[in-house]
Order: structure tokens, then C-alpha cells, then sequence
């Protein structure tokens, strides 16, 4: 009965392997609509938001294996349709503003993601780091104005 039932499981987690939702981990970059921040913000982003927030993600082996695939592909598209630093300046003023607004709640509350950070604690953000990227985004909101 017990071989019986994992024999299923097996045969059930092969077969989703065939059900992909096809959600590019990178997409092509025009240079002239990526973000142009310090290089010391520009750093942070990088290591601590691109992987979810821009068109040049770092896929991890996981990235290809069903039904994780489908969280962490869902989760990119998710996160890309909220932001995408790839495209910032493809973006209206008032777009970015209302993300700028929203940035420092962010940072404290959710982002990065508890989830994302299990597997990727080296994308946790240091106090240093919230308080440079609240700055900034704070003083980027006001020459948007």
C-alpha cells in the first residue's frame, strides 16, 4: 500500500514536470530604460531586488522544477509587474513616484520576501542598506516633483 501510494507520488511529480508556465527568468535589456542610481544603491538593488524586480534574473536550479518552478516564476512575474528596474525609465513619472512613495514601507515590512530569503540569506538587508535605500528613494521622488 505505502509502495503503491509513493509510486503515484513519483509518477504524478514526473508528469507535472511537463506543465511549465514559460515565464523567462531573463528578458532582453534595453540599456537606455534601466535605472541609473549611485553605485552604491545601484549595488543593493542588484543583489537584494533584481532577481524578482528586473528582467535579469538569476535562476537557481529550482527555477526548472515543477510545482516550485510555478511559485518562483509566478512570483518574477508578480514582482515585475509591480516594478521592473530593467524598464524604470520606460516608466511615467507618476509611476515611479507612487513606487518611490511606496519604497520605504516596503523595505521594513516585506521585501525581500521571508520566503526568498531561506534560500538566499545573502540578499538580506542591513539596517545601513534600508536606511541608504529610503534615503534615496525619498530624494529621487523629490527631483521627480
Amino acid at each position: 500500500m505505502l509502495k503503491s501510494f509513493w509510486f503515484w507520488v513519483l509518477i504524478l511529480f514526473i508528469v507535472i514536470q511537463f506543465f511549465s508556465l514559460s515565464i523567462p527568468a531573463s528578458q532582453p535589456i534595453n540599456k537606455n530604460e534601466e535605472l541609473q542610481a549611485p553605485t552604491e544603491v545601484l549595488s543593493i538593488l542588484k543583489r537584494s531586488c533584481y532577481d524578482c524586480h528586473s528582467s535579469e534574473v538569476k535562476a537557481p536550479w529550482y527555477y526548472e522544477i515543477a510545482p516550485v518552478s510555478w511559485y518562483a516564476q509566478l512570483h518574477v512575474k508578480n514582482a515585475r509587474n509591480i516594478i521592473n528596474f530593467s524598464k524604470w525609465n520606460s516608466y511615467s513619472k507618476e509611476r515611479q513616484s507612487k513606487f518611490l512613495k511606496k519604497l520605504p514601507k516596503a523595505i521594513v515590512i516585506r521585501m525581500p520576501m521571508q520566503s526568498y530569503l531561506y534560500m538566499h540569506e545573502e540578499v538580506r538587508l542591513t539596517k545601513d542598506e534600508k536606511k541608504l535605500l529610503k534615503s534615496w528613494s525619498k530624494e529621487l521622488k523629490e527631483k521627480l516633483k
